[in-house]
């Protein structure tokens, strides 16, 4: 295996969860096309990011808000946080730290739990 591409994010209205991915998060459209009846593929992204989402209505087994566990890397969370609160994302509480980074945590319109998180480990420097 060589890295995850693609996350399922269970939603009950793709329209208003593009919206909010897209003006509110800051995530592009980085393809939207219909694939069969009542089957429309929306993935949103990090502009030159690697990793993506999209905008499910189909699995009977992950019904909408049920995700919990995403976390998506930040250069810079703070900035991040108050330009997403700005646009109205709701956020649990403001960035703070924890093992592994600092997290902030949000709510799509259907209850999806996302963290944004920002590496504070200092990496050793190679031997030599």
């Amino acid at each position: 295996m060589k890295r995850v591409r693609v996350v399922s994010v269970p939603v009950s209205d793709q329209e208003r969860a593009k919206r909010f991915y897209t003006e509110q998060v800051g995530l592009v459209v980085l393809a939207e096309s219909t694939f069969g009846p009542g089957m429309h593929w929306i993935q949103v992204g990090p502009e030159g990011g690697e990793a993506s989402l999209t905008l499910v209505t189909w699995f009977d087994s992950m019904p909408a808000g049920s995700l919990r566990g995403l976390v998506i890397d930040c250069d810079d969370l703070n900035a991040d946080y108050e330009a997403m609160l700005e646009r109205g994302v709701p956020f649990l509480a403001p960035p703070a730290e924890m093992p592994g980074g600092v997290f902030a945590s949000f709510l799509d319109p259907d209850g999806n739990q996302i963290a944004l998180r920002q590496d504070t480990f200092t990496y050793p420097s190679p031997a030599a």
